[in-house]
């Protein structure tokens, strides 16, 4: 749907973890009264209207899910998390975050009381997976095989994180094979892609799991769990994690507020 040069002004004046929901209410708003275009009246409208008592409130989930844009056909993805967002979604579903706040909050539930899950295909997600309750990002811990290393350096133009070297000096005593420095791979698999020779292979698959960022008047990037965690792992920390935030979490208290450690919700 199009968009006036006002309207879209004013979107972004909406803050991002909301815009999307903000701006498909808005469409909704202007398609009701058949229209084609979306114009600045359409934003004010529905903003008295969200901003009247009981307003807000009507349109909080208790929880929001992000995911990243990437998909089946994007070049960047390390590992999807498609098939873990729809089972994320149903055990959101089955913890019913929204009647837990609706009987811990005095004055109406607002959408920063929503608890924040982001997922990503790949460690490219900006930001997201660092500021919300629980982060998560498709991994792939890469390592050399038996096939020798030809010294072409694709895998070392395509790393961004500067984590492998060719340095004949430091290659390893088995022959010509890089050097990965897992302290500096973020686990994209880039280089497994990049490697001709299949000689950079893939060694473990699985997922980062990352607690208790936040943003607001004390921002805190989230804490990661040690390791690449499966799938049935990263399962069981989301469910720990909602238990642990039911019983802990007053008066809409975020879960990065009462987390201090990762160890509080591991399996």
């Amino acid at each position: 749907m199009k968009w006036s040069a006002e309207a879209t002004a004013a979107i972004k004046n909406v803050p991002f973890f909301i815009r999307k929901k903000v701006r498909e209410k808005v469409e909704a708003h202007a398609q009701s009264r058949g229209k084609k275009r979306v114009d600045i009246g359409d934003v004010t409208s529905l903003k008295k209207e969200f901003l009247s008592k009981g307003g807000m409130e009507k349109e909080v989930r208790g929880y929001d899910i992000s995911t990243c844009f990437g998909g089946e056909d994007c070049p960047n993805t390390a590992n999807s998390c498609a098939e873990l967002v729809v089972e994320i979604q149903a055990l959101m579903e089955k913890a019913d975050i929204l009647s837990f706040l609706k009987a811990n909050i005095t004055g109406g539930v607002k959408f920063h009381h929503e608890f924040r899950l982001s997922l990503s295909d790949c460690p490219n997600a900006c930001s997201r997976p660092q500021i919300v309750d629980i982060g998560i990002i498709g991994a792939v811990r890469p390592g050399t095989g038996e096939e020798d290393c030809t010294l072409c350096s694709a895998c070392v133009d395509v790393c961004p994180d500067g984590a492998i070297c060719l340095d004949q000096t430091s290659l390893d005593q088995k022959g010509e094979q890089p050097i990965i420095d897992q302290a500096l791979c973020c686990l994209c698999s880039k280089c497994i892609t990049a490697c001709p020779t299949g000689t950079i292979e893939e060694r473990e698959r699985g997922f980062r799991v990352l607690l208790g960022g936040r943003l607001g008047r004390h921002p805190r990037l989230a804490m990661e769990v040690s390791g690449i965690l499966s799938r049935n792992q990263v399962l069981t920390i989301v469910e720990n994690s909602l238990n642990f935030y039911k019983i802990h979490s007053k008066n809409g208290r975020r879960f990065s507020k009462i987390l201090t450690s990762v160890d509080q919700v591991l399996p």
